[in-house]
């Protein structure tokens, strides 16, 4: 009787966790670099950020164009790449961006070891991810920044995500990038590639957060505010724990600690934690997105962005 009784509790608890388990709710949420740029929502399913919020996040590399289709169609939960997102919503399409990860470009140029200078660019292949996406935007600003005309001096193609495109400056394909870390920083150091500038410094920019579909936000904020209670938790991770960002990132791309410690040092100061940039830093992004999509006049904030449940997990999580 007492190893029944024993076998009955063990199964009633393997019932439990069961049905614990099957309660998570999958939420698809696509990025487009296995960089850095993306880092807060690999930190908040590393850290079980989700699955205490019941999710149970299915992180899904695809290009921007894709995942701007498939989180029209409201085939995912959620949308990293927010520059190319904000731009789709400039143009009409249902979103709405609830998060910001980045307020600077995390974009190095970089090129050939036998490209010294950037005005050595000229008349080169540079390599990009998407015709004008975020790492488009910023690369064609930097080369005018110095003096070259992005629509004359260099040609641009898809060379698929920043890995990829490392391995097309080896092999020739392309002689020139704008590439995030730690790609930037391999290239640099194993295949002796030279870093030309960072547009990190340079000007403002909204790369990389968290955009959902406008039918998603209205009918299950609930959700919404889930997944950025994860992501914001991952955020305040991230600016806080130098030593053990840089043991998880050297895990996730299978690299060496001090690499993924000076791509951390390098790349912090682009994050912001409370995800929420300037209402100047939002004017400046909108008005350059008009400029690019020669659109009359930018859309108002208001259109673009909602803030709201996100201020209510800053509040709750004491994030200022």
């Amino acid at each position: 009787m007492k190893i029944n009784f024993i076998a009955a509790l063990f199964f009633s608890l393997l019932s439990v966790a069961d049905a614990g388990a099957q309660q998570l709710t999958k939420v698809p949420i696509s990025y487009s670099s296995s960089g850095i740029t993306s880092i807060e929502f690999f930190i908040a399913k590393e850290k079980g950020y989700f699955k205490e919020e019941g999710l149970e996040p299915q992180l899904i590399q695809m290009s921007a164009n894709a995942a701007i289709a498939a989180g029209i169609t409201g085939e995912l939960a959620g949308l990293s790449s927010i520059g190319s997102a904000i731009r789709a919503v400039q143009r009409g399409a249902p979103l709405t961006a609830v998060s910001v990860s980045l307020r600077r470009p995390l974009f190095w140029l970089i090129a050939r070891p036998e490209i010294k200078t950037i005005k050595d660019v000229k008349g080169k292949i540079m390599g990009i991810v998407t015709i004008g996406g975020s790492q488009h935007t910023a690369a064609r600003k930097l080369l005018a920044y110095h003096g070259l005309d992005p629509d004359k001096d260099i040609s641009f193609i898809q060379a698929g995500e920043e890995a990829r495109q490392l391995q097309a400056l080896v092999t020739n394909a392309i002689q020139v990038s704008a590439i995030s870390p730690p790609w930037v920083l391999i290239g640099r150091d194993k295949f002796k590639m030279n870093i030309l500038d960072s547009s990190i410094d340079k000007f403002a920019s909204i790369q990389n957060g968290l955009t959902v579909n406008n039918k998603l936000l209205a009918e299950n904020p609930a959700l919404v505010k889930k997944m950025l209670r994860a992501k914001a938790r991952a955020a305040r991770y991230f600016a806080e724990h130098e030593r053990e960002m840089s043991e998880l990132l050297a895990k996730m791309w299978n690299t060496d600690v001090p690499t993924a410690l000076e791509s951390y040092r390098m790349s912090k100061p682009a994050f912001t934690v409370s995800g929420i940039p300037s209402d100047e830093e939002i004017k400046e992004y909108l008005a350059l997105d008009a400029q690019i999509l020669k659109l009359p006049e930018p859309l108002p904030a208001s259109k673009v962005f909602d803030f709201s449940l996100l201020r209510e997990v800053n509040k709750e999580l004491g994030i200022k």
